[in-house]
């Protein structure tokens, strides 16, 4: 295990928070490091491994196109994109008749922010605080957090306002003549796992449209069954004109989408925006199995079911510890906010074989893939009772 880590720690670019582990296999919600130890994994590379890892249909789909052709270009045709294309239309909001492929989530905002400015014909920007929506450049300007922007101000695109999470309001009082476009999660991920008011969203289409602004929702991490629901925003039963999402899509495989309204989308010129590897054949695959696992093995609801048992069991967590402030999220998508930092609980977990993400300093997230089962969601709850049993214990004895 240290000459693996050695080799990173000696070439790669010190750009990750590194835990002390080297995972080398992944089955369901598990993961297995180059020692032999197993994890159940609440991370899943960042919300990525929805399915689990190494689903089986999305493994035999890549196996099969492996063998057929790896790489397509955009500017000739494909079956497997065509198939995706259809498959994947029935799954989308009614109103997003067209789509374009790229990478990555950061990739599918820029493009969003793009298609928005040519559109409009407008280069303004209403975004979240707290929001995250990538770190390329474009995709920054509306990204909150101060520690991504600031090194980088002097690049980023400046005409971006900033309004609280859940306020409407505010919103409109922000659109000028500039604004191109609202964009938001419609549940907020890095910034903490927060849901809106339930007046929120549709207060936002309903401003958007009276004002003639474009809607834009990025679901990179709350989308594709991630809440219980295919997208996040059908909670709230309201539509966007252009949504992103990444991540889960594509089974572990890298694949951005960024899907419009037909009259939004077609305001880009040919050559205005394309990319190398977007849609290529072995990223259709892997996505056109990941969506049709999702819909034959009923994730999406199991989702909403195992999403339900978990939040109940973090909930007696809040009552019992002092130190816990909030449980928090949708489906299986939580967050446990602390009163304190959450490094020693999330490296108190590690050490456990329980892998759990950050949001923030002070918020635990809570990413499993839906195919979890009790067992396992039972095994994380204890081993997050025992650290925040610890990180109390400590705190009561720091007064005394």
């Amino acid at each position: 295990m240290q000459s693996f880590i050695e080799l990173e720690n000696r070439y790669l670019a010190d750009v990750y928070w590194k835990r002390p582990v080297v995972l080398v296999k992944g089955r369901g919600a598990v993961v297995w490091d180059s020692e032999g130890r197993e994890y159940i994994d609440c991370g899943t590379g960042f919300g990525v491994a929805l399915l689990g890892h190494c689903h089986p249909r999305v493994v035999e789909a890549i196996k099969k196109q492996c063998e057929k052709l790896l790489t397509c270009h955009g500017s000739f045709y494909n079956d497997i994109r065509a198939e995706y294309l259809a498959k994947l239309s029935k799954v989308l909001p009614r109103n997003l008749g067209k789509v374009l492929f790229s990478n990555s989530g950061a990739e599918a905002v820029e493009a969003a922010l793009k298609i928005a400015c040519r559109y409009t014909g407008k280069n303004g920007f209403i975004a979240m605080k707290n929001s995250y929506h990538g770190k390329t450049l474009g995709a920054l300007a509306v990204t909150y957090g101060a520690k991504y922007r600031e090194p980088f101000k002097q690049l980023i695109h400046s005409n971006v306002k900033f309004t609280p999470f859940g306020d409407a309001s505010r919103v409109e009082e922000l659109i000028d003549e500039e604004t191109a476009a609202v964009i938001v999660e419609p549940v907020q991920g890095e910034g903490g796992i927060h849901t809106p008011p339930p007046d929120f969203l549709p207060a936002l289409r309903e401003i958007c449209d009276r004002k003639g602004v474009l809607l834009i929702f990025d679901e990179v991490q709350c989308g594709f069954g991630r809440t219980g629901k295919m997208w996040a925003h059908q909670h709230w039963d309201v539509e966007p004109d252009i949504l992103c999402t990444a991540k889960a899509v594509a089974g572990g495989v890298p694949l951005g989408i960024t899907a419009a309204r037909e009259e939004v989308m077609s305001a880009l010129k040919r050559a205005e925006h394309t990319n190398t590897f977007g849609g290529n054949p072995l990223a259709m695959a892997a996505a056109l199995a990941a969506l049709e696992a999702l819909v034959e093995e009923r994730l999406v609801e199991r989702a909403a079911e195992l999403g339900a048992y978990f939040k109940e069991k973090l909930l007696v967590l809040k009552d019992k510890y002092r130190v816990v402030r909030e449980v928090r999220g949708l489906g299986l998508m939580l967050g446990v906010e602390q009163r304190f930092p959450v490094v020693d609980v999330i490296i108190g977990a590690l050490s456990k074989g329980v892998i759990l993400l950050e949001a923030g300093k002070t918020v635990v997230r809570l990413l499993p893939p839906l195919v979890i089962t009790r067992e396992q969601i039972d095994k994380v709850v204890q081993v997050l009772d025992e650290e925040l049993a610890k990180l109390e214990e400590a705190k009561i004895a720091r007064k005394s």
